[in-house]
């Protein structure tokens, strides 16, 4: 049996995947694998995704330059989330230009961003990217 064949991709050939800092643990990002893309990510030990809204594979950092070295690839009990432990380069996981895309908190009935900007989305990106 094909290692592939283990995963429960849901009923559009998808699975949920939370990227992880493979140093700190802080939580990245979490985005979306298709069958091709986990092969991929797991051939070439760098994260690849499946972009819903383009409707195409999204080699992570293939206009911003933030690419993520995978270190460890897991899934879990259920056999419906993948974990991707990454080295992510140039610190910013997020289209915003954060770390993490997780970067706004529930604060009583608020959500309150928490974490600064690193670098201007519109330095990271040209204006046709976008």
């Amino acid at each position: 049996m094909n290692w592939l064949d283990e995963i429960r991709f849901d009923e559009k050939g998808l699975i949920p995947a939370i990227t992880q800092d493979a140093k700190s643990g802080k939580i990245l990002m979490m985005a979306w694998m298709s069958r091709e893309s986990l092969q991929l990510t797991a051939e070439k030990m760098e994260a690849v995704y499946w972009s819903r809204s383009r409707g195409k594979l999204w080699h992570k950092g293939e206009e911003s330059g933030h690419t993520q070295k995978v270190v460890d690839i897991r899934f879990d009990c259920d056999e419906d989330v993948i974990l991707l432990k990454v080295e992510q380069h140039g610190g910013i996981a997020c289209h915003t230009g954060r770390e993490s895309c997780f970067y706004r908190q529930l604060q009583g009935d608020k959500w309150v961003e928490v974490e600064q900007v690193i670098k201007d989305p519109d330095e990271i990106y040209s204006s046709k990217n976008k």
